[in-house]
């Protein structure tokens, strides 16, 4: 399964065209709004509820992003959606409620935050969500997450969807992980098994034999995350498209 042709041609906006000086927060519909504005795709992340729902924010937690404290986990869709963003004048929006937003009008990638807490097989509930919240949805839409068991879920749940591995070099500094799941996940080894369409590497890694690997193989190559024109440049000596925050990059004709 292969990426509608509006992923290899847009770049991705990461976390939406975000700028909190201009009540912009990362992953509010005020920051997607923009980077529909500007002709730019949208990349975002999905965490979730205590109660099953599947809400657009990044981290694990509330404290960096918002007034509210504790794991978002632990909270309720309607207790997030009236929590305010840091730098905004809204709350952290529904799944569903961006899918509305956006309309199709520009490509979707949706990351799904690992659930398992060690890139493991305890997943299934945000999978779940997600998919439900996408049924019906017309556009270009992709889903992608770190955790390959998550992953396949998306196979088995929307097999018309194309989905993809979020890959990196796993420094075993950066990622609080036992070595060997690090070793293990730094040569993208379920890419074949979970029939993924793409790829999106960590920028600074891009040379690694794997990925030129998979990209001999007909893949679609993202990375990220590029936060200005010459990393913009590097990137794509390998890589088809980015994920971009802190700049405006071009759209090709």
């Amino acid at each position: 399964m292969s990426l509608p042709r509006a992923f290899h041609t847009i770049p991705l906006a990461h976390r939406g065209l975000h700028d909190v000086n201009a009540d912009r927060p990362e992953n509010s519909r005020a920051a997607f709004r923009a980077a529909i504005d500007a002709g730019y795709g949208i990349e975002l992340d999905v965490q979730l509820t205590a109660d099953n729902a599947a809400m657009v924010f990044h981290d694990y937690a509330l404290e960096r992003l918002t007034n509210g404290t504790g794991p978002v986990r632990l909270r309720s869709a309607e207790d997030l959606a009236g929590t305010r963003l840091k730098g905004g004048q809204e709350g952290i929006p529904p799944l569903a409620d961006v899918l509305d937003l956006v309309a199709g009008r520009v490509p979707l990638l949706i990351e799904l935050k690992d659930q398992d807490g060690g890139m493991g097989p305890d997943i299934g509930p945000l999978e779940a969500a997600v998919a439900s919240a996408l049924e019906g949805y017309e556009g270009p839409v992709a889903v992608m997450s770190f955790n390959p068991h998550s992953v396949a879920r998306m196979a088995d749940l929307l097999p018309e969807v194309p989905r993809g591995i979020v890959t990196s070099a796993y420094r075993y500094e950066d990622w609080p992980l036992p070595r060997a799941t690090c070793d293990a996940l730094r040569e993208v080894p379920d890419f074949d098994r979970v029939d993924a369409a793409f790829i999106s590497h960590e920028l600074d890694d891009l040379a690694r034999p794997r990925v030129a690997e998979i990209k001999a193989g007909g893949a679609f190559i993202c990375c990220w995350t590029i936060r200005d024109v010459g990393q913009e440049m590097q990137a794509r000596k390998v890589a088809d498209n980015i994920t971009f925050e802190g700049y405006m990059p071009a759209i090709p004709a």
